[in-house]
């Protein structure tokens, strides 16, 4: 009899543990999109683990294809075209696309536009945000320099800060066609 209730107690106990640790571990919901052109929902962190699924993909000037390589904008094109937002091709067309987001609104998923390295005039270079915190964020993208392929990269560095253009919600606006 003392053997079956503690039994008893242990599996209790086991199970009281097992749902205190579940919900202390429960990850916070994804934010959902309703995409308006094909009805389909999109998740901010299933765009993100798909462009992490590239990581180390080398870089190729103008490339839209895992297999040969992509560039900064075919990767981002490459990215969304899977969830069926349709964007631009070439990085420089993104300068008037979108609404401009104060950092406090960046969101994981949101596309950073840059200037170019060498041109602080022209758009260069597009990322995609894969950790938001304003001027913080991290992006994924597809660099030509040391990194040489698709890496991520820190908003805040010297590299990218002082290159910084604006950041647009292209999941959101997509939404709205």
């Amino acid at each position: 009899m003392l053997k079956m209730l503690i039994k008893i107690s242990s599996i209790a106990f086991l199970l009281l543990f097992s749902n205190c640790f579940q919900a202390q571990n429960k990850m916070p919901e994804a934010e959902t999109v309703q995409h308006e052109s094909d009805r389909t929902s999109i998740r901010r962190l299933d765009v993100i683990s798909f462009a992490k699924d590239y990581l180390g993909t080398t870089y190729k000037y103008a490339g839209i294809s895992p297999v040969k390589g992509f560039d900064c904008s075919g990767f981002v094109y490459f990215v969304y075209k899977n969830f069926n937002i349709d964007l631009p091709r070439g990085s420089k067309e993104y300068k008037l696309l979108g609404t401009a987001l104060k950092p406090e609104e960046f969101k994981v998923g949101d596309i950073l536009v840059f200037y170019g390295y060498k041109d602080l005039t022209q758009i260069g270079h597009v990322g995609i945000i894969c950790e938001a915190n304003g001027m913080k964020s991290k992006f994924i993208h597809s660099s030509s320099g040391k990194a040489y392929g698709v890496t991520i990269s820190n908003l805040d560095s010297d590299h990218y800060a002082r290159r910084f253009y604006k950041c647009i919600d292209v999941i959101q606006e997509g939404s709205q066609n």
